[in-house]
This record gives structure tokens, sequence and C-alpha cells, in this order.
């Protein structure tokens, strides 16, 4: 009897670009990538951070540079991508919250989340399928939402609003490139506990709401996403786009 072989989790002689790299869930994904064999470019907008974590990498042995990035400027990341592409494998965590109740939101705090989280992940996601389609290759392109992309959460209109659109955008392009084997997909986190959630964990009724909705008692580490990752990056997910994999520790199971 010839036994089914479990498909490679392996990414050896993929390249991948991880946006938001420099800290937090995507510094944690680049290094995910890096571990399972992808030479891994770490672009964000801050120089410094960006240096030190791929010399961290390097030191380790794996393969690793740097691209300074702001996604929010649309030319210049369609023009640095296409340069530097193409890319195997795109993982997009780079995001912004500013959270107020919905009356509150100012013009200005809108476009700020928006043009980040909405319109910079649908340009970077393009970006990324023009160096593929153009080069004839199929390829994985992960973008970082939230469990807030499916539940609505205090004082967060916006954010939810621009992970709900991420979704919705996965699901077209998953369709449109599906022929070329571009596979596109998200990954939803519930509170990972990074330098940018500081300000939430610090307040005691924000906690005890996390805390009453997360099932498994417990919040969110970068190391649960590191998994996930290479997960949709690799060939065992080979028959998974247009969906997402929601890792919230039971948030949503209500």
């Amino acid at each position: 009897m010839d036994l089914p072989q479990t498909p490679s989790f392996r990414l050896d002689g993929k390249r991948a670009l991880v946006a938001g790299a420099s800290s937090g869930i995507g510094l944690a994904c680049a290094t995910a990538l890096a571990q399972a064999g992808a030479a891994v470019t770490l672009a964000a907008r801050s120089a410094g951070k960006l240096s030190d974590a791929v010399a961290a990498l390097t030191a380790a042995g794996y393969t690793a540079d740097a691209m300074t990035l702001d996604v929010a400027d649309i030319a210049a990341t369609q023009s640095t991508v296409a340069a530097a592409g193409p890319f195997d494998i795109l993982l997009n965590s780079a995001g912004l919250a500013i959270h107020s109740p919905a009356v509150d939101t100012t013009p200005d705090d809108f476009a700020a989340v928006s043009d980040l989280n909405f319109k910079g992940a649908y340009f970077l996601t393009t970006a990324v399928a023009k160096g593929l389609l153009a080069a004839g290759k199929p390829g994985s392109l992960i973008n970082i939402t939230s469990q807030m992309a499916f539940v609505g959460g205090i004082d967060r209109a916006v954010y939810c609003g621009t992970k709900h659109a991420v979704e919705g955008f996965t699901k077209a392009m998953a369709i449109e490139w599906g022929k070329q084997g571009i596979r596109v997909n998200t990954i939803c986190p519930t509170f990972i506990r990074t330098p940018l959630t500081e300000q939430t964990f610090n307040n005691p009724d924000r906690v005890a709401w996390i805390m009453d909705k997360i099932k498994l008692d417990r919040v969110g580490e970068v190391t649960d996403i590191m998994g996930p990752v290479v997960y949709l990056a690799s060939d065992a997910s080979a028959m998974m786009t247009g969906t997402h994999l929601l890792i919230d520790g039971g948030w949503t199971a209500d």
C-alpha cells in the first residue's frame, strides 16, 4: 500500500516579503518564514529597527535583508516592490489603530487608519501579485487582519471597518488569480501581547473585556502566529485560498 505523504512545510528556495517586520507580529512572522527556509526581506518604515532585526536573523544563520517601506505610500510601494521582486510569499503585518467612540472619529484619523490598513494593504498585495503574474509564478499572499474583521469592538469602528474590507478584497483577489496559482488568505489574531498593544493591556476594563471573550483564558503571544504563517505560506495549505485562519482563542465561537 502506498501511503500519502504530508505536504512539505519547508520554504527553501522561496523569497518572502514581510511588511511591518521591525517588531511584534511582523518580526515573529519574518523569523518563522526564515526558519522554514525562505529568504526573507523585512520591510518597515524604521530603518534602524530593521537593521537590528536583519542582523539578529543573519547571526542565527538565516537569509534576510531589509527594505525601507511605507505601505501607505502607494507609488513608492509599487515601484520598490516591482524593482525588488518577484516575491513568492507576502506577509503584510503593517497596520494602525486609533481607537475612539465612533462619534468622535475625525476625518484625519479615519484617513490615517484606512490609508494603511485597507488602501495600503490592497496595493501592496496587488504589487506583489503583479510581479508573480509577470513571471508566471504561483505564490501565497497573506494579510494579517484581526478577529475584528468578523466582530465589532469597543471604540473600534474604523479599525473594524478596515479589517472587514481586507477580508472582502481577499476573496475577490483569490477568485481573480486562482488559475495562476496565486493564493490569497488572511490570518486573524485576537489581542496579541506586543509593544503596540501595551496601552490596551494597561487598561483594567479592557483586560477584563478581553479575558471574558477569550475562551482559552489567556491573551495571544507572537509565537501563536508563527505556525499558521508557515502553514499558509507553504504547500501544506495548497488548497486554501480566499479564506482566513482565526487565531482568536475562541473569541468568535459565540
